[in-house]
């Protein structure tokens, strides 16, 4: 839901000459180019993609176009002239809406026994989940440390006069994030507390920006603009993140995550429906959740891979935080409600 950009196309070159992979057979050149159509942050790297053209043959193109609700958007108006083959990106806030918009076929890969069910929202096997994470709020270690203020806890802390002008969150029109957070205070206050609670946000001087880039590395003290609200919509992998990619690496993340206030994002793939490369399309479906996949996307995406037993790399098993009870609610609920929920907060917050 981000601004929409120009459509931008990377193939993934690879070498002709067949590798080894494990349990797989190989191509020794490519036959089949298909499309990954997919949202801006979709990241794989590319030893990895160059694996699943030895071993299948098929060459991948990927076409990133915006946020995920954009994505969307363009699959939905193209449905009858796809601009891809498998499309990569749609979350369980946007789930409802792309089924049924009947834009994707019927496919479920035999991997897919490996995913907990907590992440197999789609029970009509259209999608496949592929990721999860957490949306939460963040907050400035070193800030709170050097003002001697008390981290808040709990989502209700946000509105107290200690954090008043402290709090930046993104616009739920313009962002996935933003949509995300707006969704885990209407699961924790319901209908007849949402709004109110957003009054006293609002009445906070809490700030809205349109998208996550600005209110992170724009308006977040631990943003790489060094901003002046040490608290963010962000995600719980933001910790891992900072340590990863500050040079040198500190011993401990200077970003901390409260976890009352996270709402689970899990992402999905699926075959989309009209590809006139349907069994290549399937391939990178199953790539997908196939083991070296899995464990490519933590350092990719900052995000946690959805299959059993993948191992996570050291810096996500030692900073990135997990909530043991996110706020969550039915994907139908989300199709139903969602426009109307976001009208109802622009005129509560932005009237």
């Amino acid at each position: 839901m981000r601004r929409l950009i120009p459509l931008l196309v990377l193939t993934v070159a690879v070498a002709s000459a067949p590798a080894a992979v494990s349990g797989a057979a190989h191509a020794a050149t490519p036959t089949t180019t298909i499309t990954l159509v997919a949202h801006d942050s979709f990241a794989v790297s590319k030893p990895v993609l160059a694996a699943f053209t030895r071993q299948t043959g098929v060459k991948v193109t990927l076409l990133q176009s915006g946020d995920a609700g954009e994505v969307l958007n363009q699959a939905i108006l193209t449905k009858d002239h796809p601009v891809g083959d498998v499309l990569f990106g749609v979350d369980n806030t946007f789930l409802g809406r792309a089924l049924d918009a009947g834009i994707f076929e019927v496919y479920a890969p035999t991997a897919l026994s490996k995913v907990p069910a907590e992440y197999r929202l789609d029970r009509t096997r259209h999608l496949t989940p592929i990721d999860h994470g957490d949306v939460c709020i963040n907050y400035d270690k070193q800030w709170f440390a050097k003002e001697k203020v008390a981290v808040p806890k709990t989502l209700g802390d946000l509105t107290k006069s200690a954090y008043r002008g402290k709090l930046v969150v993104e616009n739920p029109a313009t962002s996935s994030p933003g949509l995300a957070f707006l969704l885990a205070t209407i699961a924790r206050y319901g209908d007849s507390g949402w709004q109110g609670y957003w009054s006293k946000l609002r009445a906070n001087d809490v700030k809205v920006d349109d998208g996550w880039e600005s209110a992170y590395e724009g308006d977040f003290t631990q943003g790489s603009n060094r901003g002046t609200y040490p608290l963010v919509v962000s995600y719980a992998s933001s910790p891992p993140a900072a340590v990863y990619y500050a040079k040198p690496h500190p011993k401990t993340s200077p970003v901390g995550t409260m976890l009352d206030s996270c709402f689970r994002q899990v992402e999905f793939a699926g075959v989309l429906k009209g590809t006139s490369h349907r069994a290549a399309a399937r391939k990178l479906v199953d790539f997908m959740l196939s083991a070296r996949f899995q464990a490519d996307v933590p350092l990719q995406m900052f995000v946690f891979p959805v299959r059993s037993g993948t191992p996570l790399p050291a810096v996500f098993k030692k900073f990135a935080d997990v909530a043991a009870k996110p706020l969550s609610l039915p994907a139908t609920e989300i199709s139903r409600r969602r426009d109307a929920w976001i009208d109802q907060w622009t005129s509560t917050v932005l009237r």
